[in-house]
């Protein structure tokens, strides 16, 4: 099931299920209120919500609460997520990122999957614009994967931690390189290189529909990011080299997660300019446009623009 928050015509907010013919189900309306409005408070039951919601994929535009999808706007899946945690999980891009700052790989790396915390206040969703920040002139996007955490847990093992995920979504980890190199020096970070911006959607698929494309680690679906139109990353999710579940283990040591949480999977290889080089693109400018894509996960699009004084 692919599911996402839409804005209807008259202003309201609702969650719901994205249906094969394009139409879009209010699963609250569409079930007299039996469902949350809202996907954030669906997950704190996602078992049963999940058994309940089955029903609206049999839906048509003549049952109450289906919309065109034309007739809404989508936003991001999930605009409050509880927590926002992105790891650094492809091989390839560590090394190259760090390989173009002068840096060899450290063999800590391989030990222990690492990640830090984000804004989850700022999150943005499929043809949101993204403000780039006043200070920063050297800003990039990140092509990644998420997973949304369906059920709360502490201390998962890998072995478990399949059963704790809810589904998948394309990630934008929007980064101020500038601000952030500057800021790391310190040995704290990356916040303010990345803490303005995150994009997710345009939907959350649930992770049955991913199963038939399982690979050893991740999934083997081809990760694509292009900015005007040109193609500049081209990946797969099957070259990772921490799998969900590895991160997952690490996220909930000592630590209990819970029901929408986000975590990242950190930059698929190629995925970003800085990776690439500034000879391959410069950095991204306002009224550049970034999409996203992702087998089974869909297209997200963003807008760069200048951010306002106030």
């Amino acid at each position: 099931m692919r599911f996402v928050t839409f804005e209807k015509r008259d202003g309201t907010v609702r969650s719901g299920v994205l249906l094969e013919s394009d139409l879009v189900v209010d699963m609250h309306g569409a079930t007299n209120g039996a469902l949350p409005e809202r996907l954030i408070d669906f997950l704190e039951e996602s078992d049963e919500n999940l058994k309940s919601s089955s029903r609206l994929l049999q839906f048509t535009i003549n049952d109450p609460g289906v919309y065109p999808l034309h007739e809404v706007k989508l936003i991001a899946p999930l605009p409050v997520p509880k927590s926002f945690r992105d790891f650094y999980a492809f091989e390839q891009h560590v090394k190259c990122a760090r390989e173009n700052r002068g840096l060899k790989m450290i063999p800590e790396w391989y030990q222990i999957p690492v990640f830090y915390f984000s804004n989850h206040l700022g999150i943005k969703g499929p043809e949101d614009v993204i403000p780039k920040p006043l200070e920063s002139n050297w800003l990039d996007y990140e092509l990644e994967v998420a997973c949304v955490i369906g059920k709360q847990g502490r201390n998962i093992s890998a072995k478990e931690a399949d059963s704790y995920i809810f589904g998948y979504c394309i990630l934008n980890d929007w980064s101020a390189r500038d601000l952030q190199r500057h800021e790391m020096k310190v040995g704290l970070g990356p916040a303010k290189g990345k803490d303005f911006a995150t994009s997710i959607g345009p939907w959350i698929v649930t992770k049955d529909e991913l199963e038939h494309h399982r690979s050893a680690k991740g999934f083997d679906i081809s990760m694509k990011a292009k900015v005007n139109g040109t193609l500049l990353s081209e990946g797969n999710m099957k070259d990772i080299y921490y799998s969900f579940a590895d991160m997952i283990e690490r996220a909930s040591a000592g630590v209990t997660l819970y029901p929408g949480e986000i975590i990242g999977s950190g930059t698929v290889g190629t995925g970003c300019i800085l990776e690439l080089g500034t000879e391959v693109h410069r950095w991204l400018q306002p009224g550049d446009v970034v999409e996203l894509e992702i087998d089974k996960l869909g297209v997200l699009k963003n807008t760069i623009v200048h951010d306002e004084v106030r």
